[in-house]
């Protein structure tokens, strides 16, 4: 296989700074490359493959829209740009040779509401950046009355710019005991992107919440809230229904959201006419097929006794299924389609130092294919691949910025639990240096219904780029791993999900890893949660924690969600915690300084968590900072507040530990 020298334009054009570049073991330089925000995200490949389109970084949480030629030496172009507050881009995808559709999404703070509201916006624009129209219902043109602005679900492939987009037909409620509910529901319309013009072929249906296409223009599924009551409150059940070959709406199957429990399908395969889904098999997700001829006949397609199925892997302007994924140590594609295995097997040959390997996009004629390749030393490149000409063209780099740097090696482990347990993790240490008695970091993911898994983690790596250990433990309580590990969720079985990250605390120091004066606990979300609770548990193991966006009293995330049709979902998987629960209850237990991180704008979870957290810790003498952003989400997406954390945990850890 032959491979080109591509064109490197786009990381010249977007770097930030000559710091952001240099080689040098600066705090601020090294916090500002890992910082930095994805340098080219949601890339896709114009219908000939001759064009992709990126979105791109700008000022603060600001984004722009380029499109670009394949050919070495084309210069980007911008189509599309918005200013991150509160608009940002996302899902950006060609419609046509010249025309693409995005999708703008915000958030906003609402009287009537417990935490901020997001909305969501389509709107079509050329590749030159002319002709941009608002396609979202002109019903919810109010970003104050209707939230939702549905949705594109088949690109209508041998179409010129039409596609079918889910569209809200009414405002959404904002006031009385139902925020977020819908009125007359959710239509689907096939709408012409240049023109605007749309006509219904799904009419409003009252609590839908999803439709499944064939990918050639039929809506085959639909899926239903199913809401009880004079209140109008979701069960945490959706209710699927298909048309059969009549042309009737037949009963699917009903999946519980709580629990998982039901065949969730995931795509539709017109030529087989049957649903892809997930059904668990002996506690773990299995993939089946489910016959859409009346049968209900489903067959197992793939099942693995020690993790779940997680996904679907879909390639082509029709999203047609190839195969699946799952994650053992790392992420295992499998394909369905030999054809795909075949070519995919020729790609890791001559990739063989980036083992993460996605097809991203496609042309109409399957041709080219846009690659997605990374590890866990690469932040990932994409390459166009021409099947015909058997050509591997390099185009551009995911994160410019750490192009340069040596990142660290990303260690697959088994950690011990003193119940004899062993739990899997991650372990990361500095590229250089010694392996033993470092400073050291554990760092529990958020969720808790997530995991982690190997590669590429900007957090992780900066850390370790700044000469430390860091051990990411899938706790009692991570997904991916089946009902028995998963127990009640890592919130009711928070004693044994905890438990485990001090466990991995003390096998950190046990394997003479890490130096027992210098450990930390950083974590995110539910994981500033986990970090939190550990050293109220174990005041003596960590000596200082790092909490961004974290929850701190469970009794009033349950309470946020009180006014929200999904409240009796969050109460379901919450619970009714006692006090010992909740960091915020216990804050006079906690014996090391501890640093609080969070977003004023967070829908997630509620700036007043980390207020609350500062004023207990406070009343209890204990040494605390807030570090506020303002205006920012939970995910903190923003270049200069991103350096900022970093660099302002890093300091906080070495002053705390005494580095």
């Amino acid at each position: 296989m032959e491979r080109a020298v591509g064109w490197f334009g786009v990381a010249t054009l977007l770097a930030t700074t000559t710091a952001a570049r240099a080689m040098t073991a600066d705090a601020h330089a090294v916090a500002a490359a890992f910082g930095a925000r994805e340098g080219a995200a949601q890339v896709s490949l114009s219908p000939d493959g001759s064009k992709i389109a990126f979105i791109a970084p700008a000022a603060g949480q600001g984004s722009t829209l380029f499109t670009v030629a394949t050919a070495e030496g084309s210069v980007p172009k911008p189509a599309l740009s918005v200013p991150g507050r509160p608009d940002r881009l996302r899902d950006c995808r060609w419609v046509s040779e010249t025309r693409l559709v995005c999708t703008i999404v915000g958030l906003v703070k609402v009287p009537e509401a417990t935490r901020p509201l997001g909305y969501s916006r389509v709107v079509a624009v050329d590749a030159d950046g002319s002709n941009q129209r608002m396609l979202t219902n002109k019903q919810t043109n109010q970003r104050t009355n209707a939230f939702y602005g549905g949705g594109v679900i088949d690109l209508l492939p041998g179409t010129d710019g039409a596609v079918l987009m889910v569209q809200p037909y009414a405002r959404t409620e904002q006031t009385g005991t139902n925020i977020g509910s819908r009125r007359d529901g959710l239509a689907v319309d096939r709408i012409d992107t240049r023109s605007g013009a749309s006509r219904t072929v799904e009419p409003p249906r009252a609590n839908a919440i999803n439709f499944l296409t064939d990918g050639q223009g039929a809506v085959r599924i639909i899926g239903y809230y199913d809401v009880r009551g004079q209140t109008n409150q979701w069960s945490g059940n959706v209710v699927y229904r298909y048309r059969s070959a009549t042309g009737d709406w037949e009963a699917l199957s009903t999946v519980n959201t709580v629990t998982a429990e039901g065949f969730a399908p995931l795509a539709v395969d017109k030529a087989m006419n049957v649903a892809y889904g997930l059904r668990k098999l002996d506690g773990r997700q299995a993939l089946y097929t489910h016959a859409l001829d009346g049968s209900d006949r489903e067959t197992l397609v793939a099942s693995r006794p020690d993790v779940d199925i997680d996904g679907l892997i879909r390639i082509g302007r029709d999203r047609h299924v190839v195969g699946y994924t799952y994650v053992t140590e790392k992420r295992i594609a499998a394909y369905l389609d030999p054809q795909v295995n075949t070519m995919v097997t020729s790609l890791h040959r001559a990739l063989p130092k980036l083992p993460q390997i996605n097809v991203v996009d496609s042309s109409s004629d399957g041709t080219k294919l846009l690659i997605h390749a990374a590890a866990d030393t690469e932040p990932g490149r994409y390459f166009l691949f021409d099947k015909v000409a058997k050509r591997l063209q390099v185009l551009m780099l995911a994160r410019p910025e750490l192009e340069q740097r040596t990142l660290a090696k990303v260690e697959p482990v088994q950690i011990a639990m003193r119940d004899g347990a062993t739990i899997p993790g991650y372990l990361t240490l500095p590229p250089e240096g010694s392996r033993k008695g470092l400073p050291a970091i554990v760092l529990p993911h958020g969720g808790p219904t997530a995991r982690d898994e190997w590669g590429f983690d900007w957090l992780a790596q900066f850390y370790a780029a700044r000469g430390y250990a860091v051990l990411q433990p899938n706790y009692r309580g991570s997904a991916g791993y089946g009902d028995a590990y998963l127990m009640e969720n890592g919130f009711r079985a928070w004693r044994t999900a905890v438990g485990d990250v001090n466990d991995a605390g003390r096998w950190l120091v046990a394997q003479g890893i890490a130096d027992p004066k210098r450990l930390g606990a950083v974590g995110w979300s539910y994981g500033g949660y986990a970090a939190l609770e550990a050293a109220v548990l174990d005041p003596e193991l960590f000596k200082a924690v790092v909490a961004i966006a974290p929850v701190t009293d469970l009794a009033s995330l349950v309470t946020d969600r009180e006014n929200f049709t999904d409240s009796r979902v969050q109460t379901a998987s919450i619970g009714s915690q006692p006090a010992a629960a909740s960091p915020a209850a216990n804050a006079a237990a906690i014996a090391v300084p501890v640093l609080l991180a969070h977003g004023t704008l967070d829908a997630n979870v509620n700036y007043a968590q980390s207020a609350l957290m500062l004023a207990r810790l406070k009343a209890a003498g204990k040494t605390v900072d807030l570090l506020t952003f303002e205006g920012l989400d939970h995910q903190l997406e923003d270049a200069g507040a991103r350096t900022r954390l970093l660099e302002a945990s890093d300091e906080f850890l070495r002053r705390s530990m005494r580095m």
